[in-house]
C-alpha cells in the first residue's frame, strides 16, 4: 500500500492528460459514428452536446469533457492485458461514454442547468423534449455498440453497463428526492449512497469492463469496480466542493449554483449534520427560496458551510476514499507500474481544485 501511494505521489496533471488525450483519439472516431446514424433531428442535438456542432449545424472545436470514463476502460484494459486488450475495448469505452453524456443531458434538464463546457446547455437551447430524446438515443446507442461487439466479452459488459445505468438511475431519483425534504431530514450516509450510486458507479463500471475485455477472473473484475467506485466517490466529494467555491472562469457554472438550487451536496449535509450554530443558520437558509438569492447571500451560504466544517470534511473524505482505491487497485494490479496509469487518473480527478 505505501508503495502504490508513494507511486501516486509523483504523477502530476500532464501524464493523465496525456492519457486521456490519447484515449479520446481512439474513442471519438467510434462515438462520432454511432452518433452520426442517429436520426437527423436528435443527431443535431449529440453533436451539440458534444461541442461537435454549434446550434446552426456549422462545425465546432468545442469541449467535449474530458474523456476520464473511456480513459478509465481503455487504461483498465491496459492494465490487465495490455496494449492489445486495450485496442479490443475501444466500443465498449465509446459506449460508457455515451452513457455518461445520456445522463449529463438528462441531468441538466432536472437540475435545470443553464450552462455546461462554457456554453448552453443542450435543453436551452433546442428544448426539453428534444435534450431528453437525444439523451435516450445515446443511452440505445450504448447498448448497441456493445451488442455488435464481436469481443468474447461484450455480453457481460453490456449486462454490466444495463445494470450500472438501473442504479444510476436510482441514484438521480433519490438525490432528486432529497431536493424537497427539509435540510435536517437528510443523513450523510444517504447522500453517500446516493454519491456512488451517481457517480461511483459509473467509474466502477468503465474500469470493470476494461477487465473483463482484457480476460481478467471475476475477483480482478470486482476489485477495480471496487477501485472505480472509490475514486468515482472521490471525485464526487471534490465535485461537490468545485460546486460551491468553483472558479466560473474555469468550472463554465455560475459560482455557487449548488447552493442556488439548494443542493444536498456532500459538504452541504456534512455541514447540516455537523451540530454547530452554522448547522443551524445553514438549515434556516435552506428553507428560503433559492430564487431570492443575489451574490451576497450565496456567498454568505458559502462562508456557513465552511464554518460548519463542510469543506473541510469533504477534502478529508476525498483523501480517505482515494486510499481505499489505491488498496483495491493493488489486489487486481499489484504491478506498480501496469498501474501508473490508472493511478494518474484517479489523482487527476481528485485534486482538480476548480
Amino acid at each position: 500500500m505505501a508503495e502504490a501511494t508513494a507511486q501516486a505521489q509523483h504523477l502530476d496533471g500532464p501524464e493523465a492528460a496525456d492519457i486521456l488525450e490519447r484515449c479520446r483519439a481512439l474513442v471519438d472516431p467510434a462515438m462520432r459514428a454511432a452518433v452520426d446514424t442517429l436520426p437527423p433531428s436528435m443527431r443535431r442535438v449529440a453533436r451539440y452536446h458534444f461541442g461537435w456542432e454549434h446550434a446552426d449545424g456549422s462545425p465546432a472545436e468545442g469541449n467535449a469533457g474530458k474523456a476520464i470514463r473511456p480513459a478509465l476502460v481503455l487504461t483498465a484494459a491496459a492494465a490487465l492485458g495490455g496494449p492489445e486488450a486495450r485496442e479490443r475495448a475501444v466500443r465498449a469505452a465509446a459506449a460508457v461514454e455515451l452513457i455518461h453524456n445520456f445522463t449529463l443531458l438528462h441531468d441538466d434538464v432536472m437540475d435545470r442547468d443553464v450552462t455546461r463546457r462554457h456554453r448552453p446547455t443542450a435543453w436551452t437551447v433546442f428544448g426539453t423534449s428534444d435534450a431528453i430524446l437525444a439523451g435516450d438515443a445515446l443511452q440505445a446507442l450504448a447498448l448497441r455498440l456493445l451488442a455488435e461487439d464481436p469481443h468474447p466479452a461484450s455480453a457481460q459488459a453490456a449486462v454490466r453497463l444495463a445494470d450500472c445505468v438501473i442504479e444510476l438511475c436510482a441514484g438521480q431519483h433519490a438525490d432528486t428526492a432529497m431536493e424537497t425534504r427539509h435540510p435536517g431530514e437528510v443523513s450523510l450516509d444517504e447522500v453517500l449512497t446516493m454519491a456512488e450510486a451517481k457517480t461511483g458507479a459509473l467509474l466502477g463500471c468503465a474500469c470493470a469492463l476494461g477487465a473483463l475485455y482484457a480476460g481478467a477472473d471475476q475477483e480482478d473484475v470486482e476489485a477495480l469496480d471496487a477501485f472505480g467506485r472509490e475514486a468515482g466517490l472521490a471525485f464526487q466529494l471534490i465535485d461537490d466542493v468545485i460546486g460551491i467555491w468553483g472558479d466560473p472562469q474555469r468550472t463554465g457554472k455560475p459560482a455557487g449554483a449548488d447552493l442556488t438550487a439548494r443542493k444536498k451536496s456532500l459538504p452541504v449535509v456534512a455541514a447540516l449534520t455537523s451540530g454547530t450554530p452554522a448547522a443551524v443558520e445553514l438549515a434556516e437558509l435552506y428553507t428560503r427560496p433559492g430564487a431570492d438569492d443575489d451574490q451576497e447571500s450565496v456567498e454568505r451560504m458559502a462562508l456557513v458551510v465552511e464554518r460548519a466544517g463542510g469543506r473541510d470534511w469533504a477534502q478529508v473524505q476525498a483523501a480517505d476514499r482515494m486510499a481505499r482505491a489505491m488498496q483495491e487497485l493493488s489486489r487486481a494490479v499489484p504491478e506498480p507500474e501496469a498501474a501508473d496509469g490508472l493511478l494518474a487518473l484517479a489523482e487527476f480527478v481528485t485534486r482538480r481544485s476548480n
